[in-house]
């Protein structure tokens, strides 16, 4: 079993390495003319952006007590979150709508990884919305919980 302290030290060494090679991928594409190639990793550099914010968050996580999120914060959240995997949900029918009739191997490639990525984006905001936003949410109703749960009678004289 890895200690906090051991694995807040690996989160963070993973930071600096998905940062060198954002810095390392975007040194280089200005040489780069294919376009299949530079799409290809441009699209790397953004996911090690994006892998870097997540082993933040990851952090952030396991060194700081987060504030809970009020019902408005988290309507907001699960608004955003719904609406993203509404948009997602539907590039996925559509590049699977396609792709059997490009015959483009190279074109093929690039749809196939988009979607794949699609599908992931998606599964990842159906578990951000059932774990994590409300793993951090504290309802009105959960107030009132904690208000009532143990106060003998709920308020009524003798029960």
């Amino acid at each position: 079993m890895i200690s906090k302290d051991e694995l807040v030290g690996f989160l963070k060494k993973q930071v600096n390495i998905e940062n060198e090679i954002v810095n390392s991928v975007n040194g280089a594409l200005g040489e780069i003319e294919n376009p299949a190639v530079k799409g290809v990793l441009k699209g790397i550099s953004l996911d090690s952006l994006k892998h870097a914010e997540m082993y933040g968050a990851a952090i952030s996580l396991l060194t700081s007590v987060l504030p809970a999120l009020t019902q408005e914060n988290l309507d907001k959240q699960r608004e955003l979150v719904e609406k993203h995997m509404h948009m997602e949900a539907e590039l996925i029918k559509k590049i699977s709508k396609v792709l059997p009739n490009i015959e483009n191997k190279n074109v093929k490639l690039l749809l196939n990884a988009i979607s794949l990525d699609e599908k992931r984006h998606h599964q990842l905001l159906k578990e951000v919305l059932e774990i994590l936003v409300r793993g951090e949410t504290i309802t009105e109703e959960d107030w009132w919980e904690v208000l009532w749960k143990n106060v003998p009678f709920h308020g009524a004289p003798g029960g």
